[in-house]
């Protein structure tokens, strides 16, 4: 059982005050507490176990003296004012550090926890000998009650994870916006500990119960803080993400070893160990250039690509956070985009019966003319959206455009198919329901709309989604798989999909020159689709030699650069007024 002082202690060190950088908050105080009694020195000083040390300080260097000795330490056991008016008619401090240093007044009041642990005093010293009035004690036992008013607030209002009892980011903010009014010049490594993936937390939760993610934290906190020791501070940042500074003077590459012997160290019981991949990553700041979200953040983007190198440490790139920073403005600006009259537009990619040369449909393209960054390519903006909440909207928007172009098509007497992406999640919800009024509501013929999921798509998706396709399907809907070839089927899936279109990958019909092999692939493709009842459609074409031998092959339709680039709509419905069906040359 602890005695008293160890609790005391206890109490002291789980406030996480020893050590820790200078604060604002409390350098107040302490400039309020010396003008009162208008003395050169005053002090917030901690009682450790062997020290002083000085959590704000005025008219004084140094930040620690010995404990022995030491008034603040009588202070804190007394829990108690003192008063010393003379050092040197002091029998006891005569000799003690600070009256060898001069000091000849002291004057501290306690710091006392509402559980009764005395933390130190708030003191104030001087070099002549004088006594205190009643007033200017009152005073500086109300400032005593400021500390500790402070120290609570940070302590039990949004400064200490609940979970960790370590300090959370909240703190971090503030220490490292002190650390930045201190030395803003001082280069620093700022080191982020990731203990799990968001996937790996949630099967934690489901195997072990609600209470794996808190265990899996206290357990790392702990661990952490003892390899670390007392004198670095651990922030508590995110959910499995951990934050400190490294000792001062470490440089990123020269830290990494140690770094690597932090992850070897057993962070966790044997029973989640092997249930998390832990990564720790570093990043080089100077306080005074860089604002604590932006280091966060700059964490936050070493750690995801530490985590796609499959490393276990790794450090900050500038080159990856541009990107990143790009796809995040990318996807704001978007959302922008899809309420604006001048930004989205689809283009129309057209396909042609390779027999006949017949325009029979055209696949309905995004493009995206942003304000101020130009051009932006699909490849580019597609992949970032449809692993978003907007990945539906973008459909939406698309599907929307498309099935009124279809409309006005349809009032001039003009009969064309078309065709529209959809990604995987858009295959959840009310799918059916939307795709089917939407149609319904213009007119249209349920058969004017083919939608195309990639294979990867349809692969992934529950029996569910197979029920939502058979709707579609048996409605009129045309379903077309997408970038055949590039999945991981099996034929005994392929049976089940209710789709009427296979599209044969660009990959493979670029291939086709290169030799017998890769000729007799394509062919093989073709003849299985067809075996298994479906239409062949080959994207990619771009020589007329490749057109004739797919026709040779007994490919169904074409799409490619040999017949149309993308055409803007209005290049689209000249050509369909056109004979001239092959080599339309109108990029976008």
């Amino acid at each position: 059982m602890m005695d008293l002082e160890q609790k005391r202690l206890h109490a002291l060190r789980s406030l996480n005050l020893l050590d820790t950088a200078e604060s604002e908050s409390f350098d107040r105080i302490t400039r309020m507490a010396s003008q009162i009694f208008q003395l050169p020195i005053a002090a917030i000083s901690l009682t450790d176990h062997d020290r002083q040390w000085f959590k704000s300080k005025v008219g004084v260097e140094h930040d620690r003296i010995p404990r022995e000795k030491a008034p603040c330490a009588e202070v804190t056991d007394s829990r108690d004012l003192l008063i010393i008016e003379d050092f040197a008619e002091d029998s006891f401090y005569c000799d003690s550090v600070l009256g060898l240093s001069g000091v000849r007044f002291y004057a501290g009041a306690p710091l006392v926890t509402r559980a009764g642990h005395c933390l130190g005093a708030l003191c104030v010293l001087g070099p002549e000998p004088r006594s205190a009035t009643a007033a200017e004690i009152a005073a500086l036992k109300d400032l005593s009650s400021l500390v500790m008013s402070q120290i609570e607030l940070e302590h039990a209002f949004g400064r200490v994870d609940p979970t960790s009892g370590l300090p959370n980011r909240l703190q971090f903010t503030d220490d490292l916006t002190d650390l930045a009014r201190q030395r803003p010049e001082e280069e620093r490594v700022l080191v982020a500990l990731d203990l799990a993936q968001p996937d790996q937390l949630e099967r934690l939760s489901a195997v072990i119960g609600p209470s794996a993610s808190d265990d899996l934290v206290q357990e790392a906190a702990r661990s952490l803080t003892a390899f670390l020791g007392p004198a670095i501070r651990v922030y508590h940042v995110s959910p499995a993400q951990f934050v400190y500074l490294a000792p001062a003077g470490a440089k990123t590459s020269t830290y990494q070893p140690e770094l690597l012997r932090l992850l070897q160290n057993e962070l966790v019981s044997a029973e989640l160990h092997y249930a998390i991949t832990p990564v720790g990553v570093t990043t080089a700041f100077k306080p005074g250039l860089s604002l604590p979200a932006d280091c966060l953040r700059s964490l936050s983007s070493a750690v995801r690509e530490t985590r796609a190198s499959e490393r276990p440490i790794g450090t900050y790139s500038n080159s990856h956070d541009i990107d990143y920073q790009r796809k995040f403005r990318l996807l704001n600006d978007f959302s922008a985009a899809l309420s604006a009259s001048d930004q989205l537009r689809i283009v129309l990619q057209p396909r042609l019966d390779l027999h006949s040369q017949e325009l029979l449909s055209a696949e309905v393209l995004l493009r995206w003319r942003h304000p101020e960054l130009g051009d932006i390519s699909p490849a580019e903006f597609v992949p970032i959206v449809e692993n978003s909440a907007l990945a539906w909207p973008m459909t939406q928007w698309v599907l929307t455009t498309a099935l009124d172009l279809l409309k006005t098509w349809k009032a001039a007497g003009k009969k064309i198919k078309l065709s529209v992406n959809f990604s995987a999640s858009n295959l959840k919800g009310d799918i059916v329901d939307s795709v089917l009024v939407a149609l319904a509501v213009r007119g249209l013929d349920y058969s004017d709309l083919e939608i195309e999921l990639t294979e990867s798509t349809l692969m992934q998706n529950s029996t569910q989604v197979l029920e939502k396709l058979d709707r579609l399907v048996g409605s009129g809907v045309a379903l077309a798989i997408d970038d055949f070839g590039t999945g991981y089927s099996s034929l005994s899936y392929l049976q089940r999909l209710p789709v009427s279109v296979v599209k044969i990958d660009r990959s493979f019909i670029m291939a086709l020159r290169d030799g017998a092999r890769e000729r007799t692939l394509v062919q093989s493709m073709i003849k299985l689709s067809h075996e298994m009842g479906y239409r062949v459609v080959a994207e990619g074409i771009e020589t007329g030699e490749a057109a004739d031998m797919l026709r040779a092959m007994g490919c169904d339709e074409g799409q490619g650069y040999y017949y149309a680039r993308p055409l803007e709509i209005g290049d689209f419905e000249r050509m369909t007024r056109s004979s001239a069906l092959t080599n339309v040359d109108v990029a976008v």
